[in-house]
């Protein structure tokens, strides 16, 4: 039987450019893209503010995520890249508000640079559905 096979788009004019998408959805498993806290005008959220940029960052993940029948209950991996290693409890406490019941294994690492002026931190997830509501 054939995987169901679907993609997830943004207005963002990376994804055209560079030739990616915001989430795939191949099965029961669910890829989301590198997510950074800019909102649909181009604009920084939380601009300064480490835990507001990954709280609007966990919001655009789950919308990502229930595009493809699949909720953050879903989620197994997530990776954070931070500009300042030093921020990783901030972070850290956002992530436990987000999956205090759900507990995915998680890195964080420093990077040298992230892509837009203003951005502190790029989160990515994997996730994997329970259940396929088209094959079952």
């Amino acid at each position: 039987m054939p995987l169901r096979r679907e993609k997830v788009s943004s207005p963002s004019p990376w994804e055209h450019q560079y030739a990616y998408c915001r989430a795939r959805r191949v099965g029961p498993m669910v890829f989301v893209a590198g997510t950074v806290a800019v909102d649909e005008s181009g604009q920084v959220v939380g601009a300064g503010d480490v835990a507001e940029q990954a709280r609007f960052i966990f919001r655009k993940i789950a919308a990502a995520l229930r595009q493809c029948d699949a909720e953050l209950a879903d989620v197994v991996r997530t990776r954070m890249y931070l500009r300042d290693i030093s921020q990783l409890d901030a972070v850290g406490a956002v992530h436990a508000e987000v999956f205090r019941d759900i507990v995915p294994v998680a890195t964080g690492v420093e990077v040298s640079g992230l892509a837009g002026e203003g951005v502190d931190i790029e989160i990515e997830v994997d996730a994997v559905v329970s259940a396929d509501p088209v094959f079952g």
